[in-house]
């Protein structure tokens, strides 16, 4: 790659000069970021702290927070910064490792939705198989995929794009996507396109497609079952499938949003926090209202972890004394009981 497209500038066109309406979007921006970082490590921080929760379900459920946070870090204090700033740019090498890592979060979310789906299928349609076939071993071969094949796939796409002479340097959006950064180029690259589609074929399709599977095996399971089984499994699965639309339709925006760059800047905006901010926010929330064992050790954590610890105060204890036992007769009996 020569040395003119490592050190070139893009430019970004979408956000308009600093003012009230920028001032505003920052405000809303940095309020979201925050609630999501918190939301997220929460998550994090309940599933790690209960060792009951170290199950398939929840260990990848980490992951999906884990994965939410790469999303926020790798887009949202750039757009806070080219909101209240009077030029917005980003270097070209600044710009493909936003691609990556926003699509790393993208194409990950997925194959860990992909992933839960298998886990509630076997839970729900094998549940006596459950620990034979969700082994300790089987589930960090499952983590480790799902981020190695995303991963590997995309760095491949990420040096395709770096491959293309640029000739544009003006991006009509508020962060970087590969489609934006293939458009700056000179030459219309055939391997880029061919290399794109085996790419959202791989990671959304084919997971996609697993997740819908999945869901019509465990819905032909339920429809056999008990009404009360019925219930129970559906009430496992509504988080996951909530979350599953959810994204799903961030996805769908965003495609939208890459196929048309002219769109206003008020829309820029809202597609860029429904596909970066919304799912990371959304998703610890369902989870945390809608699982009864994290429910559970929230409330747990917040007893013992938090409020009897703040109720504890040392320096107001006094030093145990022990009054001793007296008989009938007026001797002492023992070391006596402690007050």
């Amino acid at each position: 790659m020569n040395q003119t497209v490592l050190h070139s500038t893009v430019f970004f066109t979408a956000y308009g000069p600093p003012g009230p309406l920028n001032y505003a979007a920052f405000f809303l921006t940095f309020l979201l970021f925050f609630i999501t970082i918190f939301a997220n490590i929460s998550l994090m921080l309940v599933i790690y702290l209960e060792s009951h929760l170290h199950k398939p379900m929840y260990i990848f459920l980490f992951n999906l927070a884990v994965n939410g946070l790469i999303g926020c870090l790798s887009v949202c204090p750039k757009i806070m910064d080219n909101l209240v700033h009077d030029i917005k740019d980003i270097s070209h090498k600044g710009c493909l490792l936003q691609v990556f890592f926003s699509s790393v979060y993208a194409t990950c979310a997925y194959v860990i939705l992909a992933v839960m789906a298998y886990d509630r299928y076997v839970s729900i349609c094998k549940p006596l198989q459950y620990h034979s076939i969700m082994t300790p071993s089987k589930v960090k071969m499952l983590v480790a995929l799902v981020y190695f094949i995303p991963i590997t796939m995309l760095a491949f796409q990420i040096f395709i794009t770096s491959r293309l002479p640029v000739c544009s340097y003006n991006i009509n959006k508020l962060f970087c996507d590969n489609l934006a950064v293939v458009k700056l180029s000179c030459v219309e690259s055939a391997l880029s396109n061919l290399y794109g589609i085996c790419v959202i074929a791989s990671l959304v399709v084919l997971p996609f497609v697993l997740v819908v599977l999945s869901y019509i095996k465990i819905l032909l399971v339920c429809l056999k079952v008990s009404k009360e089984s019925r219930t129970k499994a559906f009430n496992t699965c509504t988080p996951h499938l909530i979350t599953f639309i959810n994204f799903s339709t961030a996805i769908l925006f965003s495609v939208i949003y890459n196929r048309h760059s002219t769109v206003s800047k008020e829309v820029n905006v809202l597609i860029s926090v429904q596909f970066i901010l919304f799912p990371p926010l959304v998703h610890p929330i369902i989870y945390g209202i809608r699982t009864k064992e994290i429910r559970t050790c929230i409330t747990k954590i917040i007893r013992t972890r938090i409020f009897l610890n703040s109720l504890d105060f040392p320096h107001l204890k006094s030093e145990r004394k022990l009054v001793p036992i007296m008989t009938l007769d007026g001797t002492a009996a023992g070391q006596g009981l402690p007050v």
